[in-house]
This record gives structure tokens, sequence and C-alpha cells, in this order.
């Protein structure tokens, strides 16, 4: 919990110094280039995360990982770094990026699907997502075989769970309360 409001304190200076500046849109691409190499190497997490690293050694690397990072990209690295609080670069990240698409009037819809959607099926989702909020909406796939079929849908703070596993619990469930088959 400590991790995230201070993640978000940092993510709300750096969009709010970034949009005094006008330079919002190029931050946004670098959290989110950063955020992919983050979730793509995991020895880049762990040295962020190590406490026998000094702060001054993850600026110079996330500085020679990101060269052609925005100035307040890199005025982020610095602030962190000072701070010695690196292992927070990736939440403010994700922070940043919500932030910001708030501020554009965006949503990210998560569905969660057992495989990947077609086109049509995607369009059709993205109608369906569309209908419950007002803001432009945004769809990320993840597939988690677990799920076994359906779908779960998270816009935001609501969830909605049609996954077969999620019916199997709901079935099991009632079995056990009423002790027969």
């Amino acid at each position: 919990m400590k991790a995230t409001r201070a993640s978000l304190r940092y993510a709300k200076a750096t969009l709010s110094i970034a949009e005094e500046v006008k330079s919002s849109h190029a931050v946004s691409v670098d959290m989110q280039s950063l955020l992919m190499v983050m979730k793509a190497n995991e020895e880049l997490n762990l040295m962020l995360e190590n406490p026998m690293l000094g702060a001054e050694k993850k600026q110079a690397v996330l500085n020679e990982l990101m060269p052609k990072a925005s100035e307040y990209t890199k005025k982020l690295f610095s602030l962190l770094a000072s701070n010695n609080r690196m292992e927070l670069l990736e939440p403010t990240c994700v922070q940043f990026l919500q932030l910001y698409a708030a501020q554009k009037g965006e949503v990210t819809a998560t569905l969660t699907t057992a495989v990947p959607l077609t086109e049509d099926l995607e369009t059709q989702v993205l109608e369906e997502a569309k209908k419950l909020t007002s803001k432009k909406v945004i769809l990320e796939n993840n597939i988690d075989p677990t799920i076994i079929g359906g779908y779960i849908l998270r816009i935001g703070d609501m969830q909605y769970d049609a996954s077969v596993s999620n019916q199997l619990k709901s079935i099991k469930t009632s079995l056990i309360k009423t002790n027969s088959i």
C-alpha cells in the first residue's frame, strides 16, 4: 500500500510537470516503452529492487537503457534515485499511464480469456465495454488458460466474471452449502 501511494505521488508530480511544458505525451511514450522492457527483463527489475546496488548506478543503467527518453522522464529517474526509491519505477510508470489516460478521457478495459480473441469478437467486446462507460475504451486482452472458458472483463473498479472456472466454483459452493448432490 505504501509503495502504491508513493508511486502515485511520483506519477502525479511527473504528469503535472510534463503538462506544464506540454511534453506529457512524450513522457507517456517513454513510460510505455519502459514498462514493456521491465516486463520482458526480470534482471532489470531485480537490479532496481537490489538494495546493495547504489541508486546512482541504477539511474545510470536506466539512462543508458533509454538514451532518447524525454528530459522529464530522466528527471523522474533522478528524483527516484536521489530519494533512493528506484524500486518504485514500475508502479510509478503504471500510475502515470493511468493518470494520463484518465486526463485524456480514456479507460483501459482488461479482458481475460482462455484463448486469444478474434478481431470480430474483440470488436463486439469493445462495443459492449463502451456501453458501460462514457470514456473512450482501450481494450487489453490477457490470456489465462486457467479460466477454462468464458471471460473476465474489468473496467476500472468494475469486474464482470463470466468464466467457466467461476461458474464451477459457484456450483461447488452451492453443493457444499446444501450438502447434497
